[in-house]
């Protein structure tokens, strides 16, 4: 497939199943975002092989006041087996339309190569809702701008009819076995005095530089709370190191989604 705009956006569904899906478009097209669960809960995405000029997943929920008025968060979403290229942007993105929620995300097994960064939350004052209980694991890594990158101050609003107020929630963010090669910044983590990015946890990491980057620049930190066990290089004092072997919870609890069986000819 190459569409001129997001390829598959399943929006206010449920029971999705997106398997052994390729995707093809022009890395130097914006907005050409392979797949976009939006609003949408039990969602399985499995063995894809994404190209594309913006985030080969990007999981939504809603855009300020409306998305609140709306209140459909997306949750229960796995992604698994995942190979992604994407030069401008994230292999996993959360966000940033999210004002209606996003809760219990799960993905594991994901190559990305040639990508901006593996998985980037992102959000704003005025989005309000919340991300939360998002759990990832087994990530391996081939040349990135950023592994791991929050943004508490992106983009922009639909109208000025949004809510100052409207605080998002950011909390409950899992990383685990993760291994990277030829990276330019292990971490860009930016929360704000608003939007305060908690109980972070990264375990078992091993990221590996480009050349010419210094390991005590590897890290850029404000506005975050977490854990971190077995993480190199050595990641920002915001992330308090417990110690080597303690990892980060995966849950084990299956979603209903996962015991579906496709029919087969």
């Amino acid at each position: 497939m190459n569409s001129p705009f997001w390829t598959v956006h399943p929006v206010y569904s449920s029971n999705i199943i997106v398997s052994g899906v390729t995707i093809l478009a022009p890395v130097n097209s914006a907005n050409t975002d392979g797949i976009n669960p939006d609003s949408s809960s039990n969602v399985l995405i499995e063995d894809c092989y994404i190209i594309s000029g913006d985030d080969c997943i990007a999981i939504k929920s809603g855009w300020d006041e409306y998305g609140i008025a709306f209140h459909t968060p997306s949750r229960h979403i796995l992604i698994r087996r995942l190979t992604c290229i994407s030069p401008t942007s994230a292999a996993i993105a959360l966000g940033s339309e999210m004002s209606g929620g996003i809760q219990d995300v799960h993905a594991e097994d994901i190559l990305a190569i040639d990508t901006e960064s593996a998985i980037r939350i992102k959000t704003s004052v005025g989005r309000g809702g919340y991300v939360r209980d998002v759990y990832v694991r087994r990530m391996k890594l081939k040349t990135m701008k950023y592994v791991f990158w929050m943004t508490g101050d992106y983009g922009n609003h639909p109208d000025n009819h949004y809510d100052p107020g409207a605080v998002p929630v950011i909390e409950g963010i899992s990383y685990s076995d993760v291994t990277a090669e030829n990276v330019t910044l292990a971490g860009q983590m930016q929360g704000t005095r608003k939007v305060v990015f908690k109980g972070l946890c990264l375990s078992n990491v091993k990221i590996g530089m480009a050349k010419g980057v210094k390991r005590r620049t590897a890290w850029n930190c404000t506005g975050i709370e977490g854990t971190v066990s077995s993480v190199s290089p050595s990641p920002c004092s915001m992330l308090r190191d417990v110690g080597c072997g303690r990892a980060c919870p995966f849950p084990k609890e299956r979603f209903p989604i996962e015991r579906v069986r496709c029919c087969e000819e």
